[in-house]
């Protein structure tokens, strides 16, 4: 009996130390990192998509192109309604020309009868009818001047709105090169090339694995010791009890409360309420999206 004794009070001491070792932490979570999704932003056949899954890319780098010749062809068609339209432009000096010779032959008419009227050479109503004619065409300048000058103002107008469609048509066809906006690693290929790609498809998930963080959960009696560039200690659990250490650093701390997800320890089982804590973590390219981290705070 005393013996059966001897060996509970061990077991029990045993499984308390085991405890007090699996609970070496402050709170546990799972490797991360901000993915970003590359969407198509014209619609047409994908030609090639050339990165797989796993491939490291730059920022910058061409991923793929989207099909252009129905653009192709809206620019040249668009070009030529262009160039024709600046063609017609009236030259308004061209068609003044004869209309103001006209003015200045009546000036010179004018100002000779109204010499010889002086003179007496000359009656007051030839005066007055140089005079008028005079007028008259000066009035026809000054109609035709505002008519070439609408006329000039909406062709302008309109080469300018054609001249932003050929611009829009340039954005297009810029986009349909589908380029990297950030270095990082291919997650996940979306889509192959023959297939056809519509504006918002998605193509490919890139991350930068380099640069992760562990999602952490504190209960609210931990929160007080947290703050935003904190330097904590996480732990990456590779199996097999093999660990190893990082070192890391809070980068963002939620502002509300969550209930404790199924997957994630706390020190206290009895709490339902935590905070996710983002803790970024420089990958030495042994971190994996997915795997069990623990932290400990810094003493």
């Amino acid at each position: 009996m005393k013996r059966s004794l001897t060996l509970l009070t061990i077991s029990i001491l045993l499984s308390l130390e085991s405890c007090q070792q699996k609970q070496d932490f402050d709170a546990t979570g799972i490797f991360e990192t901000d993915a970003v999704t590359i969407s198509a932003e014209t619609n047409g056949k994908i030609l090639h998509l050339a990165p797989i899954e796993g491939d490291t890319v730059h920022i910058g780098d061409i991923l793929g192109q989207i099909d252009t010749t129905s653009l192709a062809l809206q620019k040249k068609q668009i070009a030529w309604q262009h160039a024709a339209m600046i063609s017609n432009t009236p030259d308004m000096q061209a068609q003044e020309a004869a209309l103001r010779a006209q003015i200045e032959h009546a000036r010179n008419n004018a100002q000779r009868i109204q010499k010889l009227y002086e003179s007496g050479a000359a009656t007051l109503q030839q005066r007055d009818d140089a005079h008028a004619q005079l007028l008259t065409l000066q009035a026809q300048l000054e109609g035709q001047t505002s008519s070439l000058s609408k006329n000039r103002a909406n062709i302008s107008d309109n080469a300018s709105a054609i001249k932003y469609q050929l611009e829009q048509i340039d954005e297009q066809i810029a986009k349909s090169r589908i380029s990297s906006p950030l270095s990082g690693t291919i997650l996940t290929k979306f889509a192959q090339p023959g297939e056809f790609a519509t504006a918002g498809k998605p193509l490919y998930k890139i991350a930068d694995l380099n640069n992760i963080y562990l999602r952490a959960y504190f209960t609210t009696r931990q929160l007080a010791n947290l703050r935003l560039g904190q330097k904590v200690t996480v732990i990456a659990d590779y199996g097999d009890n093999i660990t190893k250490e990082y070192p890391g650093t809070i980068r963002w701390i939620a502002q509300e409360s969550e209930f404790t997800p199924k997957s994630i320890q706390t020190p206290s089982s009895r709490a339902n309420l935590v905070y996710a804590v983002k803790i970024s973590v420089t990958n030495d390219g042994t971190l994996k999206l997915g795997q069990y981290g623990e932290v400990k705070l810094n003493k």
